[in-house]
């Protein structure tokens, strides 16, 4: 069972959100938090493997409940789901540890896969979402300071970093690159350690803000 933890500041939100998943046969809510700081106690006590965070809430937001997250249970995955798509609230959400973004108009069956995926450890973002990310990094050439963080890697890792940039998983990279699915895996590992990354969210991130890969190449 996926256990889920839903932070919202609304109970009609997270009513209505657990009901939701309470038809899921591999899901089960096993808390619910009014804001940020009491969704990471209950992930934490409940050992929690996925957190719905809304942004917008009184006291704790979620972008502190994912920084608070990170550091209390790092297993754990973020998903932020809210009515903004707000160009800052992408950037902060995904620099703090998000797993993925998705709106509130998104359908039930998207949810509850999404909810699956993010599990997996793979990333999710709503279509709107995507498009606007992606614009941004076309408007935004990098910076030389920005691509020199990457001189600690080798070029093996350059290479395996900008597959995952394309979202290509371990299999697929291996398949790419001539390479065993565990030295592949061993690769991820080192990239996410030197870089001081938190997983493979961040590494795209980084990916394109250091211009080693752009939208469309």
């Amino acid at each position: 069972m996926i256990k889920v933890v839903i932070a919202d500041d609304q109970d009609l939100v997270r009513g209505g959100l657990s009901a939701l998943l309470a038809c899921e046969p591999d899901i089960t809510v096993v808390g619910e938090a009014t804001d940020g700081q009491q969704a990471v106690g209950l992930a934490r006590e409940r050992a929690a493997d996925v957190v719905l965070l809304d942004i917008e809430m009184p006291g704790s937001d979620g972008l502190q409940g994912i920084r608070a997250l990170a550091q209390a249970r790092p297993e754990a995955r973020a998903l932020m789901l809210t009515t903004f798509d707000l160009d800052e609230y992408v950037f902060e959400a995904l620099r703090a540890g998000a797993s993925g973004f998705l709106l509130k108009t998104t359908p039930p069956a998207e949810l509850s896969a999404g909810i699956r995926a993010v599990h997996a450890g793979e990333m999710l973002f709503a279509r709107s979402v995507v498009r606007r990310l992606v614009e941004t990094f076309v408007r935004q050439p990098p910076t030389p300071t920005a691509s020199g963080v990457l001189s600690s890697l080798t070029e093996r890792e350059v290479e395996v970093l900008r597959a995952i940039a394309r979202g290509l998983s371990n299999a697929e990279i291996g398949a790419e690159l001539y390479l065993a699915e565990t030295t592949v895996k061993t690769h991820v590992a080192r990239i996410l350690a030197k870089l001081n990354l938190r997983d493979r969210v961040q590494a795209v991130v980084l990916a394109y803000e250091t211009g080693l890969v752009r939208p469309g190449a």
